[in-house]
């Protein structure tokens, strides 16, 4: 590689960062269903026809941005379960919802583009499928761990049959678990659905003058969550 490839490749990088960062400020001021690659362009400096040798399309945009918004969410909820105690899943998993919530409350638009209404006219394309279920993946693989581990208490009520949920995402999960937890992917889901809605209701407003702790509640409402799959989040396994 010569220093002039390198110099090309620096200057690329570095202007798809700004079209990447001019994108997302347009999705603050407008959504993401107005995103414009002339606005961009014009918010840049550049002409329609540069950003179009970066981006071909207003979708190939949004791509990218969705799937850098999953990629930040997914590291943040892994190192907030790293930081918890490694024999302790439910302590891991509490600290993985948190950095969330973080983020969340740190990106409110990023998390609108990829937790919130659908973009009219957008279909995502299969590479965004790893980064989308990143967060999916940690929490059902702390999920696994508890039960692997004798942590995850048996239901005290079983779903009744039959299964929930669709055949692929049984054989994803493995299969169900043997009884009495066969019904633990249904109740994971819940896991995924609580904690998505709980930030989604305080970001949005929709806990405006109905909570007076919005850290507190959202532990409690982690916590419900977690009881429901027989799941502890609060006290340290024995």
């Amino acid at each position: 590689m010569t220093a002039s490839q390198t110099a090309r490749q620096l200057a690329r990088a570095e202007l798809t960062r700004a079209i990447k960062e001019a994108a997302t400020r347009q999705l603050a001021e407008t959504g993401a269903a107005a995103l414009s690659l002339r606005a961009v362009a014009r918010d840049l400096g550049l002409a329609s026809s540069a950003l179009y040798r970066y981006f071909p399309s207003r979708d190939a945009l949004l791509t990218a941005l969705i799937i850098d918004a999953f990629n930040a969410v997914g590291a943040a909820a892994e190192s907030g379960a790293a930081s918890a105690a490694p024999a302790d899943p439910g302590a891991r998993w509490l600290a993985a919802c948190r950095a969330v919530r973080q983020w969340a409350l740190a990106h409110p638009h990023e998390f609108a583009l990829v937790y919130g209404s659908p973009v009219p006219g957008y279909q995502a394309p299969t590479d965004t499928v790893d980064p989308a279920t990143r967060v999916t993946r940690l929490m059902a693989g702390l999920v696994v761990e508890a039960h692997a581990s004798g942590l995850l208490r048996p239901p005290t009520q079983p779903l009744p049959g039959p299964r929930l949920v669709a055949q692929q995402v049984l054989d994803s999960a493995g299969g169900a678990p043997a009884e009495p937890y066969a019904d633990l992917v249904e109740r994971s889901l819940t896991l995924w659905i609580s904690l998505i809605g709980t930030i989604s209701f305080e970001l949005f407003g929709h806990l405006n003058e109905v909570i007076t702790d919005y850290p507190a509640y959202f532990d409690a409402a982690m916590t419900i969550a977690a009881e429901a799959i027989g799941l502890d989040v609060l006290s340290p396994p024995a």
